[in-house]
């Protein structure tokens, strides 16, 4: 038999952004900034499928947000909406209380671990959001995070012929044009739904966001992964996560819903994923140590430590023959 591609010692926490890791939406900074009603925004929104249903055309509303942020700055309701000014707004996001510094703390936790060392166990931080990747780089979680997978821009599309005319330089650079005459952001380059989400639960899974060599979608044994499943914390905070919390449940992964105290029908919603068998135990969007959140987490990361730890003594008890001795 062939020999594994990981040694599977990595502990993954992967965390969903809005509501779980902060009390409302990543896109208020940007509101702010331009003077926009947030209400109003979200209300457009959520009538985008209604509207063109009438005209024929079936729109998703996860994502529709999406293009209603380039309408607002085609219409220069948002003039000059880069990526670097996504980032820089990113930086004004407010995160619920413990955050981010609980991200270190788990760290800590899983050194205090015995032979969690000598093992090489790590543990990694990952965010997966249907929200805005360079918002969430800019913000003061970005360091303490592995990876992240969120939805994207293009400021500068190529135009026709970039790849066959020397004379067509890709700008990556926002530029008034006279369909975008405001700049900024001006078509998607990738966006994340509730469903697309778990794809990227696989490559963290089988290891293709850290080798491109691996594609996602191929067969690979279970012991070839790099996190299996089991080793694997998902973190989120509804209803709209249940495709992730399925596929982590399924696969013998641990689910946690988190609820604000400070919303009445968060904590029955969350309580609403436990009776449905969605989530392993859920508790409040507060990651002081002294929460039961916290306490929880920490317990799980140590729990699945020791499962590691003694997987590896029971191989070396298996394949580590005795050593000779004098007759």
């Amino acid at each position: 038999m062939s020999a594994p591609i990981h040694p599977q010692n990595v502990i993954a926490l992967v965390w969903d952004f809005d509501k779980t890791l902060i009390p409302g939406f990543m896109q208020d900074p940007i509101f702010s900034e331009y003077g926009i009603d947030a209400a109003q925004f979200w209300r457009e929104v959520n009538a985008l499928p209604t509207h063109y249903k009438r005209l024929g055309v079936n729109v998703i509303l996860d994502n529709s947000y999406l293009n209603h942020l380039i309408t607002y700055v085609a219409h220069g309701l948002m003039p000059n909406l880069t990526n670097a000014r996504l980032r820089e707004l990113g930086a004004r996001i407010v995160f619920y209380p413990g955050l981010p510094d609980f991200f270190a703390h788990l760290q800590k936790e899983l050194s205090h671990v015995p032979d969690a060392d000598r093992f090489e166990l790590r543990l990694e931080h990952y965010i997966v959001s249907a929200g805005l990747r360079e918002m969430i780089e800019g913000s003061a979680i970005r360091p303490y995070v592995e990876d992240i997978w969120a939805s994207e821009f293009i400021e500068a599309p190529a135009q026709p012929g970039f790849d066959t005319d020397a004379t067509l330089d890709l700008d990556v650079n926002a530029q008034a044009t006279p369909l975008f005459p405001f700049g900024g952001i001006s078509q998607i380059a990738v966006a994340y739904d509730n469903t697309s989400k778990t794809r990227a639960l696989f490559e963290i899974n089988k290891g293709s966001n850290k080798n491109s060599a691996i594609d996602v979608n191929a067969t690979m044994r279970r012991e070839d992964r790099r996190v299996p499943f089991e080793n694997m914390i998902y973190i989120a905070d509804g209803p709209s996560d249940v495709p992730a919390f399925s596929v982590v449940r399924i696969n013998k992964g641990t689910t946690f819903a988190v609820y604000d105290d400070n919303l009445p029908q968060s904590l029955e919603q969350a309580d609403s994923l436990r009776r449905e068998g969605r989530v392993d135990h859920f508790g409040p969007a507060d990651y002081r140590l002294e929460s039961s959140t916290a306490r929880w987490l920490s317990l799980r990361v140590r729990q699945i430590a020791g499962a590691i730890i003694e997987q590896r003594r029971e191989a070396l008890k298996k394949n580590v023959g005795a050593a000779p001795k004098h007759l």
